[in-house]
């Protein structure tokens, strides 16, 4: 089982963006000292709920302060994005981390982002497709061309090439340059993630996955899921019987789907007891989503219902782990063992406290990852 921190770069009330990004690099620390897996990072624009606006460049940055630990994105909001720049900055952050890098990508909402970027409605309605198959060829393929419905161009040099990653003695074995073993692209759970475990010549790719349509393009694909905080267990594994499903008719071998290695987001908070792991949470958390998300801004001013944050942040206690060691153990083993995802995404700035959130990571570390087989 492998565990790693969500960072959401959470902008709480009372609170300037610098102080949420200084704390979200702290967790980073914290999580590499702690012996966590990976840190996922999340990517939002003009809102507080999310002070990041480029989750790849902070991943950059991450990558460049840490040794060991896996550092993903969670996600690149692919439709604000050209693929072949984020196909680019994959590479690259591939190849100088030797291998650590995972890129998540989303369909992100239809939000005015889409209107800032040029993109338009459209790119989030029906381009995601498109703009993930432009991205994988970018990332498996010496050269691309593209006569797409949005993307058009001559065929170019891949330059550099993300599979080209050094393996063995070439790679020099030095900090952040670990051995690398190579893996098919492309194949369900074909490289864990830099994000945690071994390493893929080809950098990981996982999808966001909050409907049936995202599940189904992901199956095909053969791309592991990411499936988000706000879902429980039962609806998790209903999402993974759906993915298992359709990649077996797109073709992908019965051992690569099986071998599939989906994340699971959450939230975290150890504590002594239940009520002063769930108190923490639940004084904090509220004020922080009814702020971050009732600021976003549709782009074409439709109706977005928002989530009561009280009853919000007591759901996410109810179903995370978030209590003393043992409970947060026994809660990620049950995930495990009822929707068999073996990879968390924790949230653990949810105090919204950077002294509280860096003892909540050493906790996570200290306190429950020896529970955990």
């Amino acid at each position: 089982m492998r565990v790693g921190a969500f960072i959401l770069a959470a902008q709480f009330p009372g609170q300037g963006p610098g102080e949420a990004l200084h704390r979200a690099v702290r967790t980073a620390d914290a999580a590499e000292e702690a012996g966590l897996d990976a840190v996922w990072i999340a990517e939002h624009h003009f809102v507080p709920y999310g002070v990041c606006p480029s989750a790849i460049t902070l991943a950059g940055l991450m990558l460049g302060r840490t040794r060991r630990i896996g550092v993903g994105t969670a996600v690149s909001v692919l439709p604000s994005a050209h693929p072949v720049a984020l196909g680019e900055q994959t590479a690259l952050l591939h190849l100088t981390s030797g291998g650590r890098f995972t890129l998540g990508v989303g369909r992100g909402g239809p939000w005015v982002d889409l209107e800032v970027f040029g993109a338009g409605l459209e790119a989030y309605e029906r381009g995601f497709p498109e703009s993930l198959d432009l991205l994988l060829r970018w990332l498996r393929e010496p050269r691309v061309a593209a006569d797409g419905e949005r993307f058009r161009f001559r065929e170019v040099p891949v330059v550099p090439r993300a599979d080209e990653l050094l393996t063995g003695p070439e790679a020099g074995g030095g900090p952040g340059m670990p051995d690398v073993t190579a893996s098919r692209p492309g194949a369900p759970g074909a490289g864990p993630g830099a994000a945690g475990g071994a390493r893929s010549a080809a950098p990981p790719v996982v999808v966001a996955c909050t409907s049936a349509g995202s599940v189904r393009l992901a199956a095909e694909r053969g791309l592991p899921m990411l499936l988000g905080m706000h879902s429980d267990d039962a609806e998790k594994a209903e999402m993974i019987a759906l993915w298992r499903g359709c990649a077996l008719a797109a073709g992908h071998p019965p051992e690569a789907v099986d071998a599939a290695e989906h994340v699971s987001a959450g939230v975290a908070q150890v504590a002594d007891s239940r009520a002063d792991a769930a108190e923490t949470l639940i004084k904090a958390m509220p004020g922080w989503l009814h702020q971050g998300l009732s600021a976003h801004i549709t782009v074409d001013g439709r109706y977005r219902r928002m989530r009561d944050p009280q009853a919000y942040t007591e759901m996410l206690c109810g179903i995370h782990p978030v209590g003393p060691p043992r409970l947060c153990a026994d809660r990620l083993a049950a995930t495990a063992e009822r929707t068999g995802i073996r990879r968390f995404a924790l949230l653990t700035e949810g105090s919204g406290e950077l002294a509280a959130t860096e003892e909540n990571v050493r906790r996570l570390g200290r306190d429950v990852l020896p529970l955990l087989d």
